[in-house]
């Protein structure tokens, strides 16, 4: 057989078979065009018809980029260079700080003993005895065989009780719950009642004495109010004795009143004191973290999101500050995102957010590098299964979508992962602003693009 007169090692100088030279130079060639796919000119001038010509895109503001993570390249592109209101796809920046900075398990308290004295503190932790997660009583365990006195300080936490640009009059709905050092029954009051049940129960008991039941009215269902500036609520309206009733109400939080549930819990004294943080203290980890996530994702908890940027501040700087903590996010985790970003909460309820979709799409690249597949389907929304995606985004077989969705009034955006039918996996992001009435026309658009890109790449 002819050789060539070409060596691949040349310590030993064996030839290659010209046969198998040529071989292996093709194959070469043929990889190297073989990459990771691409859009043809083809493909993004129909993408771009689909998405500019759209009768309901052109009712809005509407943004969008499409990126492919294993080709490191950006597909197609729609003002994604444009800022928009994001909504809940704030949480994503707080996904990706929490990733940076957390641990896989929840640190629930700290403590510290000085002589007969236990000294508490919060860490931010949103999971003692909230209603929506398995029962985390890590704390009141700790606490119930303790032989000192206990004290809770209070000092770590220099924030305010709601965020920068939430609406004020929102304050009665689960949604916008205030934030707290140590947070317990998820800083709200239940009342719930299961189907043929005599009565409702109030969880935590304590504020049992603070309803107010005004049955005389008729409704066709019963309606509470809490006061603006305290714990009163009234309840208006009869109970149906046949119904299901489960209603959420943030309470209007205080150091005292904490000290007031915990020693319910614990039928021990719970005092309050200021003083400066001792050096020697002790952290005591409950669940894993992936709970929070998962809850923050799927059913978009804005409250739980901000307490993981406070436990995020807490776990760097010792204190408690959203601001701070979103300071040292941008400076530190987020300085390579293409566009400047206005970030101020860790949920989204602000509308002084402000973020590009490529900035999102880059974020999303980031978070994946923190995740495998399937933490990501793990955590994320999955389209027509779960979460705020249930209803939207279905698929025969596997979902397609996983991703966070973002929603206030005349504005709604979806960014996250989409698995496409070949088994590529793209970034993307839809921003829409300034549209008018409902969002559920942006989402059955959204499907058709998505559902394109899905079946074609």
């Amino acid at each position: 057989m002819e050789y060539a007169s070409i060596y691949i090692d040349s310590q030993s100088h064996k030839k290659i078979p010209f046969l198998w030279l040529c071989v292996l130079l093709l194959t070469s060639v043929f990889l190297s065009c073989a990459g990771p796919k691409v859009l043809t000119k083809k493909e993004k001038k129909s993408l771009h018809e689909l998405i500019s010509s759209s009768p309901i895109f052109s009712k809005s503001y509407t943004g969008f980029a499409l990126y492919d993570p294993i080709a490191k390249e950006t597909l197609y592109e729609f003002d994604s260079d444009k800022h928009f209101t994001p909504a809940s796809n704030t949480k994503l920046f707080t996904l990706y700080t929490a990733l940076s900075i957390l641990g896989d398990s929840i640190p629930a308290f700290e403590y510290a003993i000085k002589g007969d004295s236990l000294i508490l503190y919060g860490t931010g932790d949103p999971s003692l005895l909230h209603p929506f997660f398995v029962e985390n009583d890590t704390l009141l365990r700790f606490l119930k065989n303790r032989p000192e006195q206990l004290f809770y300080c209070p000092d770590n936490f220099v924030d305010e009780r709601l965020g920068t640009g939430w609406a004020w009059d929102d304050y009665l709905y689960y949604y916008q719950v205030e934030k707290s050092a140590m947070p317990i029954y998820g800083n709200v009051v239940t009342i719930k009642k299961d189907t043929n049940a005599l009565a409702d129960t109030v969880t935590p008991a304590y504020f049992q004495k603070n309803i107010h039941r005004n049955t005389g009215i008729e409704r066709s269902r019963p309606s509470f109010k809490r006061a603006l500036s305290t714990n009163e609520i009234k309840l208006e309206g009869k109970l149906s004795p046949q119904k299901a009733f489960h209603q959420e109400i943030p309470f209007l939080y205080n150091d005292s009143l904490l000290t007031n549930l915990l020693q319910m819990e614990l039928g021990k004294e719970v005092k309050l004191i200021s003083m400066p943080q001792l050096p020697v203290t002790e952290k005591v980890y409950s669940g894993a973290m992936d709970s929070l996530y998962r809850r923050m994702m799927v059913e978009s908890d804005n409250f739980v999101a901000e307490q993981l940027l406070l436990m995020c501040a807490n776990e760097l700087f010792d204190t408690m500050n959203t601001r701070r903590m979103i300071t040292y996010a941008k400076d530190s985790l987020l300085q390579d995102l293409p566009d400047p970003i206005r970030w101020v909460d860790g949920s989204g309820l602000s509308r002084y957010n402000l973020f590009t979709p490529r900035s999102i799409v880059r974020l999303l690249e980031k978070i994946q590098g923190y995740l495998s597949i399937e933490k990501i389907k793990g955590i994320f929304a999955a389209g027509g299964e779960t979460g705020t995606l249930t209803n939207y985004y279905r698929s025969k077989g596997e979902p397609f979508i996983y991703a966070k969705t973002g929603t206030l009034s005349n504005r709604h955006c979806l960014s996250g992962y989409l698995f496409t039918k070949t088994g590529k996996v793209l970034i993307f992001s839809f921003m829409h602003n300034n549209f008018y009435g409902s969002s559920t026309p942006l989402k059955k658009e959204m499907d058709k693009v998505l559902r394109v890109l899905y079946e074609e790449h």
